[in-house]
């Protein structure tokens, strides 16, 4: 197995404009497994998924040390890089983000996400320079996703948007980020525009109402990953069946019907 340090950096490579890294996000030892399987080359956790396993909201209401044990169970269970979503990074300070950080570099991750939530660019700043001193301090160049989440202003692609996202973006590189993301439904002509504006890798989202990853590509973006969507529609055919069960008992299921036992078994051991 590669050493934390060999994992880290092959993961820094895998972000090329034109040829991105996909990322199906994963937030259990089987989504990951089955992801693995599927061929991906790194594997990705989103923190929605994460909080919902556990019986949490997503939103900074899970503990970090369920975040912590969740994404261990993963990085010991594959051997591809991982990089875990720490929302704002399960604490408010510059120093709770430090700590955070450390913990996770311990159990070996190659990458964090760590939002913004729009909070003010100085404040985020410093987050992202703590995130990048704890790492350093550890011998580990990680892979620090910033996330700009100028999506909650609405009228992605607008000059105002684009203006405050920019701006963010340029500040967070200062700060050490090592690559940004954005969500939403991206038009090819923003994606380009951010691309060839940001001096970082550009994550872009997939999945419903957004372009083909092919066209993602083409854009320029470096990765493209589904954030909480998987989670959300794992979770969807559960409500779907259950309704069905509950409350139409003449009815068929026409939900497709998915791996299998024996598959994912195989899946989840191999």
């Amino acid at each position: 197995m590669s050493t934390h340090l060999e994992r880290t950096l092959s993961f820094r490579a895998m972000h090329e404009p034109g040829t991105p890294i996909v990322l199906p996000n994963v937030w259990d030892v089987a989504s990951a497994r089955v992801v693995l399987a599927a061929g991906a080359r790194a594997i990705a956790t989103t923190s929605a998924g994460v909080a919902w396993s556990g019986g949490h909201r997503d939103g900074n209401d899970l503990p970090r040390d369920s975040a912590l044990l969740a994404v261990e169970r993963i990085t010991a269970a594959v051997d591809v890089p991982v990089t875990a979503d720490i929302e704002r990074g399960y604490g408010e300070t510059p120093s709770d983000v430090a700590a955070t950080v450390d913990a996770f570099l311990d159990i070996g991750v190659a990458g964090v996400n760590i939002e913004d939530s729009l909070s003010p660019i100085e404040q985020q700043e410093l987050r992202i320079r703590a995130a990048r001193d704890a790492a350093e301090e550890k011998g580990i160049p990680l892979f620090i996703n910033a996330r700009i989440d100028t999506h909650l202003l609405g009228d992605p692609g607008s000059d105002d948007w684009l203006e405050e996202t920019m701006k963010r973006a340029t500040a967070y590189a200062s700060a050490g980020a090592s690559g940004i993301l954005v969500l939403g439904a991206l038009s090819t002509d923003t994606i380009s525009a951010l691309v060839n504006t940001i001096t970082l890798p550009v994550n872009v989202a997939f999945g419903p109402g957004t372009l083909p990853i092919g066209d993602l590509a083409r854009a320029g973006a470096s990765r493209v990953s589904a954030g909480s969507a998987i989670a959300e529609a794992a979770y969807s055919v559960a409500q779907e069946w259950a309704s069905t069960m509950f409350n139409l008992p003449e009815a068929t299921i026409s939900t497709p019907p998915g791996l299998g036992w024996t598959a994912l078994n195989r899946t989840i051991r191999d």
